[in-house]
């Protein structure tokens, strides 16, 4: 039975679905203004493999997994407004760029990926109805979530009401009736990205967005909403207010999972500090994807996970020795220990560490493969780069060297690859290489 962690309840449950033949899962997708970074990555990475192991447990159909794609905001009529072109030009090209960098790292396409362009209508119908039920409210072309009508509100972050207006860092507006209402609807001025409404012509908030594609595409309750520790509060916090408000008190999600941060160093990865490093760069820089996924899972998801060459370095040499191991067997049953791991509360360092010590091919390729990993064959893990055959041969050179006691050559050997970007590293398996 898989056990998560709900950050609701702050423990670990049994996950027991709603529908076994229908298990619901929404998770938080990129906005799209600009190249997504590595720490971007973690939560399409977590949630796939999350995903991958609901398909084991309870059938190959048994999954519906939506991931949003926000495709409306003020960072990208900014960036659009920058390069003077329409907002779809900046969102259709990042859009692309994160399908592609995402496949690289081996995540499957979501069931679903609804667009909020494209759900305005359910955005408005879900406003209309918070109005008429008293918990929303128009104010000089805006429309706003009165957070006093909810009383439960907060008990997702379980913030006090100063961390809270602290946390949100809300807008100081005379319209507003109470300083923590947030905005569920607002103007836009002429030239600007906007739609017809009832309250003129505007945009909607961006909290507003998820609640309204999660009920018509899954439904008033789902069983999981994932996402980043930073969406907690206030992304998440309003959602629930929203839904739960918008249907009789029904519940948004029966379990909230929530990965922890990549940093690089004292801080969290994040493109307003600058302290980023993308997919794309890492698989210019040689790095393949499947690398990175792995370096993404050795440390538990709600752990951080702080970002260095030698976690790189590491996924790679676990990697060409599950592959010397696997080589290309016939399909085999994964081992329960590996599996066991996963259910535990998506626990991929221990399932890591039992994958790395099996023998058997088929298990190895088979209990991997739970992993979203070994997805190539092992020649073309070793061979897939154009210079690798001339690399191997070098290596080949290097260790007939060694074995003749000819340090000298194997020394140069392995400076002139330096010099060539090539690092080789000896460990007990062989000798293994990546591109610096």
């Amino acid at each position: 039975m898989i056990r998560l962690y709900d950050t609701m309840t702050r423990e670990k449950r049994a996950f027991v679905p709603l529908n076994q033949q229908r298990i619901t899962m929404y998770v938080c997708g990129p906005t799209v203004y600009g190249r997504a970074h590595i720490g971007n990555a973690r939560p399409a990475v977590v949630f796939d493999t999350l995903a991958r192991l609901i398909r084991h447990e309870f059938g190959e159909n048994s999954l519906v997994y939506a991931r949003n794609v926000t495709d409306v905001d003020d960072k990208i009529i900014a960036a659009a407004e920058a390069e003077g072109v329409d907002p779809s030009v900046i969102t259709e090209r990042y859009e692309q760029h994160y399908l592609k960098d995402m496949g690289a790292l081996g995540v499957q396409p979501p069931t679903i990926a609804p667009h909020a362009t494209q759900e305005i209508a359910a955005m408005i119908a879900m406003i209309e109805r918070l109005i008429g039920l008293g918990h929303a409210y128009e104010a000089e072309g805006h429309v706003l979530f009165n957070v006093p009508s909810n009383p439960d509100y907060g008990e997702l972050s379980r913030r006090d009401r100063d961390a809270m207006l602290a946390g949100a860092r809300v807008e100081v507006a005379p319209y507003k009736r109470d300083p923590a209402d947030f905005v569920l609807w607002k103007p836009s001025d002429e030239g600007v990205v906007g739609w017809p409404s009832p309250w003129g012509r505007g945009r909607p908030g961006w909290h507003v967005e998820c609640s309204a594609m999660i009920e018509r595409h899954l439904g008033e309750t789902i069983d999981i909403h994932g996402g980043g520790l930073d969406l907690i509060f206030p992304h998440h916090e309003n959602e629930i207010a929203q839904s739960r408000c918008a249907h009789a008190g029904a519940p948004l999600a029966r379990f909230w999972v929530h990965n922890g941060f990549v940093d690089m160093g004292a801080e969290k990865m994040s493109k307003s500090l600058g302290n980023i490093v993308t997919p794309a760069e890492l698989l210019a820089q040689g790095h393949k994807g499947e690398t990175l996924r792995l370096a993404l899972l050795s440390a538990h998801y709600r752990s951080p996970l702080p970002w260095t060459e030698s976690l790189l370095a590491q996924a790679k040499t676990n990697l060409d020795k599950l592959y010397r191991a696997a080589s290309d067997p016939e399909p085999g049953d994964a081992d329960e220990g590996v599996v066991e791991a996963l259910r535990d509360d998506l626990n991929t360092p221990l399932a890591l560490t039992r994958l790395m010590a099996l023998d058997d091919a088929a298990t190895i390729k088979a209990s991997a493969g739970r992993l979203g990993l070994l997805q190539s064959s092992a020649d073309e893990w070793f061979q897939g780069d154009a210079d690798s055959g001339a690399i191997q041969t070098r290596i080949a050179e290097r260790a007939e060297a060694k074995k003749n006691r000819d340090f000298a050559t194997a020394d140069r050997i392995r400076d002139e690859l330096k010099a060539d970007g090539i690092v080789l590293e000896d460990n007990p398996d062989g000798t293994t290489w990546r591109k610096e």
